[in-house]
């Protein structure tokens, strides 16, 4: 929607799409080409390209999964009321995502040398409260799929080309000191895997699955990681880059 709506806070947005007239003005700007603002209703190109993952409603959760298509489906209503409907009855942005790119462009911007990979996700877990919405796979294969996708089985970047944008050049472009590469005085952050083996499985409609062929694993020189299995360790501490300033600090 464009970004008029959300002006003045969330709840401000509710009341805009609960008015029959600004909703008329909303659901005719979400239709219409605009330089001005990323719509991703149209650079969708296609309501089966828009996955609803996230719903905090328990009433909205067995939509988890869905396209948009299948939910306009379900409900009778046209495309931009249902997105408007799902927000106001969850009270919340409704987690989705969108299929925009094509794999000619993600392997070209693989390859690119000052391009660095991560995740753009939260720490989960495949239980309790976690399995009630479903993440990006990026959350349990982003790392994994670089290795095994565009490394071993496509050849886009080399081995170790792929491990300095994993560790190395994250690290310095974020200033983090000691951090990225394994030098004496470093701390010892230490990935072993198998490249032969490692292997994403997380998908869009099962995101809940571990990537495999990590061996072990070491944070700040303990093990967390052995064989495969959690060491129960948690050595594990906030990494703060320059641009830190305090502010939230606790202590």
């Amino acid at each position: 929607m464009p970004p008029w709506v959300q002006e003045g806070g969330f709840e401000a947005s509710l009341e805009r799409m609960r008015d029959p007239e600004i909703r008329k003005r909303i659901i005719e700007e979400m239709n219409t080409p605009s330089e001005e603002w990323e719509n991703m209703f149209l650079l969708a190109g296609s309501l089966d390209n828009i996955l609803l993952v996230n719903f905090k409603s328990e009433a909205l959760k067995p939509l988890t999964g869905k396209t948009l298509a299948e939910v306009v489906e379900m409900r009778g209503t046209s495309p931009e009321n249902t997105i408007m409907d799902l927000i106001i009855e969850d009270g919340s942005r409704v987690g989705s995502v969108y299929f925009t790119q094509s794999e000619d462009i993600v392997r070209r911007a693989v390859a690119l040398p000052w391009v660095s990979f991560n995740s753009d996700a939260a720490s989960l877990a495949p239980e309790d409260v976690f399995l009630k919405s479903n993440p990006h796979p990026r959350a349990y294969g982003s790392f994994a799929r670089v290795l095994a996708k565009y490394v071993r089985e496509e050849k886009v970047i080399t081995l170790e080309e792929a491990i300095r944008k994993l560790s190395g050049l994250p690290a310095k472009n974020l200033k983090l000191e000691r951090r990225g590469e394994l030098k004496q005085g470093y701390y010892a952050d230490v990935v072993v895997f198998d490249p032969d083996n490692i292997h994403d499985h997380a998908t869009f409609v099962e995101p809940h699955q571990y990537a495999t062929g990590v061996l072990h694993v070491f944070v700040n020189g303990e093990q967390v990681l052995k064989d495969g299995e959690h060491t129960g360790a948690t050595p594990g501490r906030v990494v703060r880059g320059p641009g830190w300033t305090g502010r939230g600090a606790t202590e």
